[in-house]
C-alpha cells in the first residue's frame, strides 16, 4: 500500500499550557498528512481532486490513537502515513509520528470518498472510489 512521509515542526500555537502538543492538534496534523498522501499517490492537489471527481473530500468516520511520548514546541517530527486498506468507498489510514527516531504516536483512521447526496436532500454520502484512484492508493 502507498506510504508518504512529511516533516512537521511543532509551533507554539499547537501546544497547551504545559508546552506539549494539545492532542487535537495531532489529529489536525494527521488530516493534513492524509491529504498529502493522497496528493502524492495521485499527483493531484486536493482542490483539483475535489473538482474533478465532484466530491466534498474524504471525511473521517473512525479514528484511534496510542500516545507513547509527547511532542513539544519547536520539535521537528516526521509523520509517516500509509494506506492500510482500500474498499469500495472507504479506506484505512495509519499514521506514525516519530521524534528522533522514536515513535510518539500511532494513529488509525477510516475515511470515506464522499459527495453531496444525489437524491437532492441535504448532506453527503459515500460513493465508490474511482478505480484509478483506488489503484494508486494501493500502490499500483
Amino acid at each position: 500500500m502507498f506510504t508518504n512521509t512529511r516533516t512537521w515542526i511543532v509551533e507554539w500555537g499547537d501546544c497547551d499550557p504545559a508546552g506539549i502538543v494539545f492532542y487535537p492538534r495531532f489529529f489536525a496534523a494527521f488530516d493534513t498528512s492524509t491529504s498529502r498522501l493522497i496528493e502524492a499517490a495521485t499527483g493531484m492537489k486536493k482542490a483539483a481532486l475535489i473538482s474533478e471527481h465532484g466530491i466534498i473530500g474524504w471525511p473521517m468516520v473512525d479514528t484511534g490513537a496510542k500516545f507513547a511520548s509527547p511532542a513539544s514546541f519547536g520539535d521537528e517530527v516526521q509523520i509517516e502515513t500509509s494506506i492500510s486498506r482500500v474498499g469500495r468507498s472507504s479506506f484505512g489510514v495509519e499514521h506514525r509520528l516519530m521524534k528522533d527516531g522514536q515513535v510518539c504516536i500511532e494513529a488509525t483512521e477510516v475515511r470515506v470518498w464522499a459527495a453531496p447526496r444525489r437524491d437532492g436532500n441535504p448532506g453527503i454520502e459515500s460513493i465508490a472510489i474511482p478505480e484509478d484512484i483506488a489503484s494508486k492508493l494501493r500502490g499500483g
